[in-house]
């Protein structure tokens, strides 16, 4: 697939990029490069492969699920500028 002068002006303008109407050629010519490798891509079989994550397998480092630095909620709200009913209070923003 090959890209021309207009549609590389109209992409330039879709994601609001300002491109000199010199430089529209040289945009066309990198998005046809673009689209080039990608349809390359397109052509390999891929049939089975996982897929990945990293370049190395790995596995995520993962961490107990415990509730810690809690069960004192009179503390926290003590720093609150306002505190009602053990929650808080924020003034209201939409009316």
């Amino acid at each position: 697939m090959s890209i021309d002068k207009d549609t590389a002006r109209r992409v330039a303008h879709l994601a609001r990029i300002e491109v000199a109407e010199t430089d529209l050629d040289k945009l066309a010519g990198e998005l046809s490069n673009i689209l080039g490798f990608m349809e390359q891509l397109n052509e390999v079989d891929v049939e089975g492969v996982e897929p990945m994550t990293s370049v190395t397998p790995m596995r995520l480092k993962r961490r107990a699920d415990k509730v810690t630095d809690g069960g004192y909620p009179e503390k926290i709200l003590a720093n609150a500028p306002d505190a009602r009913e053990g929650f808080f209070a924020v003034p209201k923003v939409v009316e």
